[in-house]
């Protein structure tokens, strides 16, 4: 029997989202757990297998993963090290990613879905130390430097999406403060997103293809950091 297609996500499972958000505690989940799955759980499996197949079309390396702790990324939160002692992340996180690293060390994308509706990030939100380096060198060379560029130029051209990544405030010792691409040394990861995706869209099986479509506009700077990675 074929796999139910992916037909959007319900109106009960964004309120359960919503209700999830203001009782965030395991007293209140705990006997839920069964609703989390139908509602929440079962559609985002199939929109990651009916997007992740779609991706494919972009590259055959591009991955995702239907089992535990694969593209639907855990609810529980880590809080060893946190003041946030609330255990849960109510909201839907899904990553589809290329590389040969660790899931989260490869560039790739990055769905996530909550009560007032969704976003698609592409690229990498934080390098690994050892890539930091290898990024900054990269965008100080005069044809690395230039794709990126362009990379950057042909996602904004695409649609109206935040370039994100920059943390420091000063161009970092051992580069010059003058190059032509200087603010983009300041980033400790690059990513594109968008955070305009309706509760309505996310309702219905127009998601697919909606979130595809952002996925396709913004991979030029998903796929710059894929080709450094293999240099």
């Amino acid at each position: 029997m074929q796999p139910k297609p992916f037909d959007g996500f319900s109106m009960e499972a964004l309120d359960f989202i919503n209700e999830w958000r203001l009782n965030n505690d395991r007293d209140w989940f705990k006997p839920r757990k069964s609703d989390y799955d139908r509602m929440i759980k079962e559609p985002a499996l199939r929109f990651i297998s009916d997007l992740g197949n779609k991706l494919k079309l972009l590259s055959r390396d591009i991955e995702f993963d239907l089992g535990n702790n694969g593209s639907l990324l855990r609810i529980y939160r880590d809080v060893r090290f946190s003041q946030d002692k609330r255990p849960y992340n109510p909201n839907i996180r899904m990553v589809f990613w290329e590389g040969t690293f660790k899931k989260a060390e490869n560039p790739g994308f990055f769905i996530k879905i909550d009560q007032k509706g969704a976003g698609v990030f592409a690229g990498m939100y934080m390098f690994p130390k050892e890539l930091l380096n290898v990024y900054r060198n990269a965008v100080i060379n005069s044809v690395l430097g230039a794709e990126l560029d362009k990379a950057i130029d042909d996602v904004k051209k695409a649609g109206t999406y935040h370039i994100g990544g920059k943390f420091y405030k000063r161009v970092p010792r051992g580069y010059d403060a003058a190059h032509e691409r200087a603010e983009l040394l300041m980033y400790n990861g690059l990513y594109a997103m968008t955070t305009n995706i309706s509760v309505d869209d996310v309702c219905s099986a127009d998601l697919l293809d909606i979130c595809f479509q952002h996925c396709v506009n913004m991979r030029p700077i998903q796929h710059w950091i894929v080709r450094l990675l293999e240099k």
